[in-house]
């Protein structure tokens, strides 16, 4: 294998240890200063966004043990990997695939499971953990006060009129 190919490959393989997940995207469309922005998006997500070799990204999917993504290996490619919060990630992209309309989700692999564009979508909809643990403790509480406004009421009620 020729050096360049090999260099490739091992950036590819660096950008795939980075996080859990991985979203494959055609950027055909991108302008330099979309991908600016797009970078500037993915930054407190601590994502990032990187052009990478439809070929290159093959051979380091395969040694990374990632399912196989073939189908979504056409045209161009670039993949958004990194931070710890990939619905916020998925967030960020979908709104800018929204607003600019020029970059398209193909497919992502999220623990080492295939997720196509539409599921992607979908986790993109979820509140932040954040949200989703205030609406929990929420909940808890809010069960946890009509139980003692039922015994308050009890109470009320066995006691003699004074």
């Amino acid at each position: 294998m020729r050096a360049e190919k090999k260099y490739l490959i091992e950036e590819v393989t660096g950008h795939l240890k980075k996080s859990d997940y991985v979203i494959l995207t055609n950027f055909t469309n991108l302008t330099v200063a979309d991908t600016a922005e797009l970078r500037k998006r993915l930054a407190p997500e601590s994502a990032e966004f990187h052009v990478v070799k439809n070929s290159s990204f093959r051979v380091a999917a395969k040694a990374f043990g990632l399912p196989d993504v073939e189908g979504a290996l056409l045209g161009q490619t670039a993949v958004v990997v990194g931070g710890t919060n990939p619905a916020g990630v998925a967030k960020a992209l979908k709104k800018f695939v929204q607003e600019k309309q020029k970059l398209e989700v193909k497919v992502g692999v999220l623990d080492k499971k295939l997720m196509s564009a539409a599921e992607l979508s979908v986790l993109a909809d979820l509140p932040s953990f954040d949200g989703l643990r205030s609406m929990f403790l929420g909940m808890l509480t809010m069960q946890g006060a009509a139980f003692v406004r039922v015994l308050n009421e009890k109470v009320k009620k066995e006691q003699p009129a004074a």
